[in-house]
């Protein structure tokens, strides 16, 4: 494969290379990566807790939620991926899955085999240093998430959630974080926030009437970038996104 053939792994590539210094030999070996795409249906887990996996998942399209359960079955999502992550990096040497993966809509991943990511990763140092740092932002992104669950009120905590998907999505697209699909149910969003459906409803509903975001079906628009941050008291540098830029044109500075 050369460099301007297509590659279902090109955006995963993209996004390595935003953060790390990446080669054509190294952005060739990780196009040149097995990979099996499997369509998982929405609210469907994919990993289990405690299951032995073999393959990191490449979100192509869709949306994840990355979730911890309790004894008696509630669960907590502590992470969301959408499509440019690599779900479950660590896998590759942490094949017991401590949290579980869930289809949050309908979902495609390329299922890439842990030897492959291992193997290209002996060989390209470069590489290996580009999936410890996408490691590393992950489990910045959770412990963020604990803090906003922990320490910040409800309309806060949706506030952070929103900012956050927005500048993820916007730096995925090579965009500005103006406007962004969001397919969440309010439940799924509750099981993110650690409310009841009723109070993100609520939430949603304040957030709307301030003026700060409006909803159309399944899209959210950003109006007023700067008050969105302030109210859910956001700084990326967390998510290591690099040159994004982190305000919406015509918006409020």
């Amino acid at each position: 494969m050369s460099l301007s053939d297509p590659s279902p792994l090109q955006p995963f590539v993209n996004k390595l290379s935003s953060r790390s210094e990446l080669g054509d030999a190294e952005r060739l070996a990780i196009l040149d990566l097995p990979n099996f795409p499997q369509q998982i249906q929405s609210n469907r887990d994919f990993v289990r807790l405690g299951e032995q996996v073999e393959h990191a998942c490449f979100v192509v399209a869709g949306l994840v939620g990355q979730f911890g359960q309790s004894r008696n079955g509630t669960r907590q999502i502590s992470a969301i991926h959408i499509p440019t992550d690599m779900v479950n990096l660590h896998s590759v040497v942490a094949p017991e899955a401590c949290s579980a993966l869930q289809a949050l809509t309908v979902t495609t991943v390329l299922r890439v085999p842990h030897g492959a990511l291992r193997d290209v990763a002996k060989q390209y140092p470069a590489i290996a240093e580009a999936f410890w740092r996408e490691c590393a932002v992950d489990a910045s992104v959770l412990s963020e998430w604990v803090v906003n669950v922990g320490r910040r009120d409800a309309k806060t905590r949706l506030a952070h959630l929103l900012c956050e998907v927005a500048s993820r999505s916007a730096a995925a697209s090579g965009g500005v974080p103006s406007s962004f699909n969001f397919p969440a149910t309010q439940a799924h969003v509750a099981d993110m926030l650690g409310l009841t459906s009723v109070h993100v409803n609520r939430m949603f509903q304040a957030l709307r009437e301030e003026k700060v975001i409006s909803i159309q079906g399944r899209t959210i628009q950003i109006v007023e970038w700067k008050r969105l941050t302030q109210i859910g008291d956001f700084d990326p540098g967390y998510l290591s996104l690099g040159r994004l830029r982190t305000h919406a044109p015509g918006k409020s500075d």
